[in-house]
């Protein structure tokens, strides 16, 4: 379809977009965007228009943007024209800025930095967080910065990090750990030892971790683990359960940049001791090798990290890939819960701010970060969804994406040109849900993830005397169904995680 609308006129695009029937529109308009000819990116936007379209549709074209493979500047300049100025739903809005950092990011890639779209497109993002008044927006805003991946941003992401409330902070912190090591300087480094020991303020005990998990994860110094060890014996329970979890867990990775550095401070006996590691919290961090080839290790990973009275604070589950020192996060889900603990007279820690009573969810695909889901925000929001609840999932993503997109033109020594196409497409449906029930004292998670990838390759010799191609197409479907019930009536806090993945089809 994709190839299709390539070779196809303006005027043509837009009648199919304009007869299309309801349920194949999204789709259409998917297509339209992956296609990014001058004709489909003139189509959809005659055809798109941000104060009628249902949300639905919109979000799925400002998706089809924000995974776009390749992205051109004309494509990124479509995505500003229909944003500026106008008033948009939150959803629509929220996605369209994340997607906006996206594509910016991309085309940074692709060495078009340069480019006028870029520079407005950033100056967009920049330009709304310095007059973001409210957390949320503030917080959609340093989400986008954490898809461009612009080094130039980083001094206003630390700023974000050590100045901002507990969500700002948070996000800002996210963003700082999507950029690989060679960004992560000394004082990125300094600032981060500054938020997990608690220099200039008290910080959320998950900015703590995380600033943490940077030390870690970048070229760490023996000084800056022997510290995070050491440190681990001020934290309360759940906490140092959880670090020392995460250094145990380094220490099996053969990939892990700060192996080699731990294996020589585990030789210490002081460090090395029971003392240190007899931890007896139920906060979890577990990682693993899924696939390991010559080329590529595919890791999959969960942490789960509870507060004292046994409730779930966050829980993260990453499925990454690793290639010669690249890593691509294929799919990663995080659910935060937080203020659960008042509403059954648990004591704050002492220094934090007292927690607002909200769940809610994030997720990155393919290192695209979308907008985050919030499940419910203060009592009365819990209290109207118990009551009205549909008992229907929260959709995250769903839609069809374009991954790949290559075509290369390989000169054979004989002088014949052999001419390769790769294309990538995945469809996508990730849903998730929670449920509490507070006359039962339960608290369910769901996340559930459905995706068909297909990948079509083709080689083509083509000269006056001989004609050859050679192609090939592979399929995979997979699902895969993550759960966990809290059941906290009394104590100890019971808990129930299951992980279910169904047949998977390969064609």
């Amino acid at each position: 379809f994709i190839q299709m609308l390539r070779r196809t006129k303006k005027g043509d695009v837009l009648q199919l977009l304009r007869r299309a029937p309801e349920e194949m529109l999204p789709f259409v308009v998917e297509a339209a965007v992956a296609a990014q000819s001058e004709a489909s990116l003139a189509a959809l936007l005659d055809f798109l228009d941000f104060g009628k379209e249902p949300k639905s549709l919109l979000e799925k074209f400002l998706y089809a943007a924000a995974f776009s493979p390749r992205p051109s500047g004309e494509l990124l300049r479509l995505v500003l024209d229909k944003l500026d100025g106008k008033q948009l739903a939150p959803e629509v809005w929220e996605t369209g800025i994340v997607a906006v950092g996206s594509l910016v990011g991309k085309l940074c890639q692709q060495k078009l930095c340069g480019l006028q779209e870029v520079e407005r497109g950033v100056e967009t993002i920049l330009a709304g967080l310095r007059g973001a008044k409210e957390e949320p927006e503030v917080v959609i805003y340093l989400l986008a910065l954490g898809n461009a991946v612009l080094p130039e941003t980083i001094p206003i992401l630390l700023d974000h990090a050590e100045e901002g409330p507990t969500a700002v902070a948070t996000a800002a912190i996210s963003a700082l750990r999507r950029f690989p090591a060679r960004h992560i300087s000394s004082k990125v480094k300094q600032t981060m030892r500054r938020i997990l020991h608690e220099k200039r303020k008290s910080y959320d005990r998950t900015c703590r971790l995380a600033a943490a998990e940077i030390l870690l994860d970048n070229k760490p110094s023996p000084m800056d683990v022997i510290n995070i060890l050491l440190a681990i014996n001020e934290l309360e329970m759940e906490m140092a359960t959880f670090l020392l979890l995460k250094v145990q867990n380094s220490l099996r990775a053969d990939h892990h940049p700060a192996r080699k550095i731990m294996k020589d401070i585990m030789r210490d006996p002081r460090i090395n001791n029971y003392n240190f590691f007899s931890k007896a919290g139920i906060s979890s961090s577990f990682s693993g090798p899924l696939t390991v080839t010559q080329d590529l290790l595919s890791t999959f990973g969960l942490d789960l990290l509870f507060l004292e009275g046994g409730f779930l604070r966050k829980s993260i589950s990453d499925f990454s890939l690793l290639s010669r020192g690249q890593q691509l996060r294929a799919a990663q889900v995080t659910i935060e819960a937080q203020g659960m603990e008042l509403m059954l007279g648990e004591n704050v820690l002492e220094g934090e701010e007292e927690p607002e009573l909200m769940a809610g969810m994030s997720a990155i695909f393919f290192d695209v970060q979308l907008r985050p889901i919030v499940f419910f925000q203060g009592y009365t929001d819990l209290m109207a969804k118990v009551l009205l609840s549909s008992g229907e999932p929260t959709s995250v993503v769903k839609g069809n994406l374009l991954l790949m997109d290559h075509h290369q033109v390989i000169p054979l020594q004989s002088g014949l040109q052999v001419a390769i196409k790769l294309q990538g497409g995945l469809g996508l449906d990730i849903s998730a849900n929670m449920d509490v029930s507070i006359w039962d004292q339960e608290l369910k998670t769901s996340i559930s993830t459905r995706g068909s990838l297909t990948m079509d390759f083709q080689a083509e010799l083509d000269s006056p005397f001989l004609q050859a191609t050679l192609r090939n197409q592979v399929e995979v479907e997979t699902s895969i169904h993550f759960d966990t019930m809290l059941r906290f009536s009394g104590s100890p806090v019971l808990m129930c995680l299951q992980l279910r993945e169904e047949q998977v089809p390969y064609r």
